[in-house]
């Protein structure tokens, strides 16, 4: 038998043969450990918000032993990789129609004398720190209802807003989607270059300009200037990225080219299979979709309007909002089933370094307490399988503080958190 000294001796050999055992080799062998899986979350928002008596479980019982409601039904078989969690608030909303705006940054809306007034989202400070290595810091979805910011939502272009409390366009088609995660760049590189470099020169004259205006201005107006900065700054990192990637392929789509023109239930299960697709591909990490409400009740027959059924009573209108909850929950686990099928290198499955949130700002009628929350997925190391009430007055951010941390991202607060929910860390 050869000794290793001898197999080391060769190098077309050591390149020619693989690392045998029998020579010596088992130690290097069993040394590499494949990288642990990158973190993911992702953020439903459902606008309006659930039907208190039928969506809650009893607030008696807490732990795992609950009964888990007719609205929550179609989850039971994820039962044990999920946690809702009741008694949380977002204490300064105040739009009894906005279920999304403040729904993910807990900003005080009128910080500061602003008339409309936001901070950066969740997701945003998560995209901070994720979106370093993705093609796409982070992906905004929207439900193609023809106007998602009226009542149900709230104000904004989708659910994530940025680090100046502006409101991040978000795409509302799925087939858009599939586009831009997949489809080859139609424009050559050399022109794509050129662009960039047209956009630097237009962002150089721009501060230039902007530089010899500050000289003078009042405090007020210096205080807009050094926002405009910002922004600006913003776009040149937006720019950078774009630079970063343009020679790099897009992945193959590892699902088909979804079909145009659908809506509600057809149009939520194509969302949720890109978002798959999305971490699958490791396109991004961080992911909103803000929900459609018309569209979503038009498709299952039911007659009533989002708003009037926002107002139920029992009746036509208590009955649409328990139809919406259970269909909601039937398409979430569907959404859950895929994420664990899929993979990791390791062999671990895509849900566990995932966090799924489902939720709302406003939980019943036009209450704006005990945020309707749902949290799934091992990604943040909370506690699953779980019905937990905080405290009164413990604070929506707790809960996104607390998500952030068990992802690694150890930011010193969010919005208007107090602390971690101990309640949740596991």
């Amino acid at each position: 038998m050869f000794t290793r000294r001898h197999f080391l001796r060769s190098s077309p050999a050591l390149i020619a043969l693989p690392f045998l055992e029998s020579l010596g080799f088992r130690r290097f062998a069993s040394a590499a450990v494949p990288a642990a899986p990158a973190k993911r979350m992702i953020f439903l928002g459902i606008g309006f918000g659930v039907t208190k008596e039928t969506w809650y479980p009893d607030v008696k019982q807490t732990g795992t032993d609950y009964t888990l409601p007719p609205g929550l039904a179609p989850l039971a078989r994820h039962r044990k990789d999920f946690t809702i969690v009741q008694g949380l608030t977002n204490r300064y909303s105040e739009d009894a129609h906005g279920g999304s705006t403040r729904w993910l940054t807990g900003a005080n809306a009128h910080e500061g004398g602003a008339s409309a007034h936001n901070s950066i989202s969740v997701d945003q400070a998560a995209a901070a720190a994720f979106g370093k290595d993705t093609r796409f810091a982070s992906l905004q979805l929207n439900g193609s209802d023809k106007d998602l910011s009226g009542p149900g939502h709230g104000a904004g272009l989708s659910l994530a807003w940025d680090s100046r409390g502006k409101p991040i366009a978000g795409i509302n088609s799925p087939l858009a989607v599939f586009h831009r995660l997949f489809s080859a760049e139609q424009v050559p590189l050399d022109q794509l270059r050129l662009r960039m470099t047209q956009k630097r020169s237009l962002l150089d004259a721009v501060m230039v300009e902007a530089q010899d205006l500050q000289r003078g201005l009042a405090k007020n107006d210096v205080e807009k200037l050094d926002e405009y900065f910002q922004g600006i700054r913003e776009i040149e990192l937006r720019i950078a990225k774009e630079e970063q990637w343009q020679s790099v392929p897009k992945p193959k789509a590892p699902l088909p080219q979804p079909p145009d023109g659908r809506s509600g239930v057809e149009e939520i299960k194509l969302m949720y299979d890109l978002m798959v697709a999305t971490l699958q591909t490791d396109s991004t990490r961080v992911l909103t979709y803000r929900l459609p409400i018309a569209n979503l009740l038009t498709s299952l027959g039911v007659k009533v309007a989002a708003h009037d059924m926002s107002h139920y009573s029992p009746g036509e209108r208590m009955e649409a909002s328990q139809k919406r909850d259970v269909a909601h929950s039937e398409l979430l686990a569907g959404l859950l089933d895929k994420l664990k099928t899929v993979k990791e290198a390791n062999g671990t499955r895509l849900f566990d370094h995932s966090t799924v949130v489902f939720g709302s700002n406003l939980s019943t009628v036009h209450n704006l307490t005990n945020c309707p929350t749902l949290i799934a997925g091992g990604g943040a190391g909370i506690k699953l399988g779980h019905h937990l009430v905080a405290s009164k007055d413990t604070p929506l951010c707790n809960a996104w503080l607390t998500l952030l941390h068990g992802s690694g991202v150890n930011v010193e607060r969010h919005g208007d958190s107090s602390g971690l929910l101990k309640e949740l860390a596991a």
